[in-house]
């Protein structure tokens, strides 16, 4: 006693759609990620802050020069500074390398993880 169901003609046209060609990528979605891609990239990251000197540690992912302006952006902190004087292994520096922990002297206070911006 087997049954045997038959499909209609309507499912087998929904379904043969399905397996057609894959639709193209709208160009809406291309234009969102061509504004994602021009989104400015962090050049640095705080590692600690020294709350008593006001000086934020930071790594830094490319060369800075001292005075150019910094942007820090984190979960409470948003603000610009160019840092008058920076330091590496208690020396002052006039570059502050790829790659290394640098003191920077900043005005406000920052928190580990913020990240740092060319501004």
């Amino acid at each position: 006693m087997t049954k045997k169901i038959k499909k209609s003609k309507k499912t087998a046209r929904v379904k043969a759609k399905k397996s057609a060609k894959p639709k193209k990528v709208a160009k809406k979605t291309m234009k969102k990620a061509a504004k994602a891609s021009k989104a400015p990239k962090a050049i640095g990251v705080v590692t600690h802050f020294y709350n008593d000197i006001g000086v934020a540690i930071v790594k830094f992912k490319k060369n800075v020069r001292v005075g150019v302006e910094l942007y820090f952006k984190g979960a409470t902190t948003d603000f610009k500074e160019a840092p008058k004087s920076m330091q590496y292994d208690h020396k002052p520096i006039m570059v502050a390398p790829k790659g290394k922990l640098v003191g920077v002297k900043v005005k406000k206070r920052v928190r580990e993880g913020d990240e740092v911006y060319e501004a």
